[in-house]
């Protein structure tokens, strides 16, 4: 009798315990919202002041947007830039932005952007703070955004970020044309949440 009621006992705490590891596990991959960037249909591009006028796009870059919880200020967006991708239209400003005195693509290919703080500051304005790489040099910077589609779970994600060029070692100048300090990068990334339960909005 004794026996049965220790084997009994050894039963319980096994399935409690397997029924714990079940449940943990389902708390592991159900994660938050999953969101698919959609390349085609985004962009980004740079404008910056000059004598003669410098914008253009990059041509060859990925982002994720990835969140923990359904809590949108827990998300974290990443971005990834070929510099050698720049593509202004003008060949000789492309040469010139690829070299040594600007992006310096053969020592640093990647321009990247990684998002450390979210804070929403109005129903579908953020702040997104985080930690910009280009030339080989990091600094924090800002990128303001502002969302359409609302709690849809699909829309457009665009914002701004302005950076000082010679504040990452880009103090030189192209033949023949003024160039600003202020450059002004813009982001419209097309969203689409594939998986997970709604967003959780601030207000």
């Amino acid at each position: 009798m004794r026996k049965k009621m220790v084997v009994m006992g050894l039963w319980g705490v096994l399935s409690i315990a397997l029924c714990a590891a079940t449940a943990a596990q389902n708390r592991a991959t159900t994660g938050g919202p999953v969101f698919q960037v959609l390349p085609v249909q985004s962009s980004i591009k740079f404008s910056v002041k000059a004598s003669v006028g410098i914008q253009g796009t990059f041509d060859k870059w990925e982002a994720r947007l990835t969140f923990p919880s359904p809590d949108v200020t827990n998300g974290k967006l990443q971005i990834k830039i070929q510099a050698a991708s720049v593509n202004t239209g003008s060949g000789m400003k492309d040469k010139t932005l690829k070299g040594k005195d600007f992006f310096y693509v053969e020592e640093n290919p990647l321009i990247t952007f990684v998002s450390n703080k979210v804070v929403q500051t109005g129903p579908t304005s953020f702040e997104v703070n985080g930690d910009f790489t280009i030339r080989g040099v990091t600094k924090p910077e800002r990128l303001m955004l502002t969302i359409t589609g609302k709690g849809t779970g699909e829309g457009m994600i665009q914002g701004t970020m302005a950076f000082d060029r010679k504040e990452y070692g880009m103090d030189k100048g192209i033949p023949f044309i003024e160039i600003a300090d202020r450059v002004e990068v813009t982001v419209n990334l097309k969203a689409k949440q594939v998986s997970g339960s709604r967003l959780i909005y601030k207000q």
